[in-house]
């Protein structure tokens, strides 16, 4: 049977301040992590921002881009869809999409789906003949 793994909620900006009091008192990374209820890999995550803003470093979290859950795009993203559909008119959603990913590392940054909401809401998407919408029951 392996042993079930300590699930650690998010710190709190005091237990942060007392992890890197205690780290710099003792010098023990294990025993200030202890002391702070935190593990190990959350000191080596916000060791790099304490380095270099101190104690200051530590109090807020840092977040990139929109929050999730908002249905937007960052505007760089936005405005790299644009600007490829403008230098490849021939490239679809997929395409447009990969070459964004392989531009962050392979990181996929938008959906297909998405590059053709943010392409037809700038008007510079048309469905192509054959491909609209069907109804399953005409009559």
């Amino acid at each position: 049977m392996s042993k079930k793994r300590t699930y650690f909620p998010r710190t709190t900006p005091q237990q942060r301040k007392l992890l890197f009091e205690t780290w710099e008192a003792i010098s023990d990374v294990a025993e200030a992590c202890q002391k702070a209820h935190v593990s190990v890999g959350t000191f080596y995550y916000w060791k790099s921002r304490f380095d270099t803003d101190g104690y200051a470093g530590l109090e807020h979290c840092r977040k990139d881009g929109v929050p999730k859950g908002t249905g937007k795009v960052a505007k760089k993203v936005e405005d790299g869809v644009l600007a490829l559909r403008r230098a490849h008119a021939d490239w679809g959603k997929e395409r447009i999409a990969d070459e964004i990913a392989k531009a962050n590392n392979w990181v996929p940054l938008v959906s297909p789906n998405t590059v053709r909401r943010i392409l037809m809401d700038a008007g510079m998407w048309t469905p192509e003949k054959g491909k609209e919408k069907k109804t399953p029951f005409k009559q």
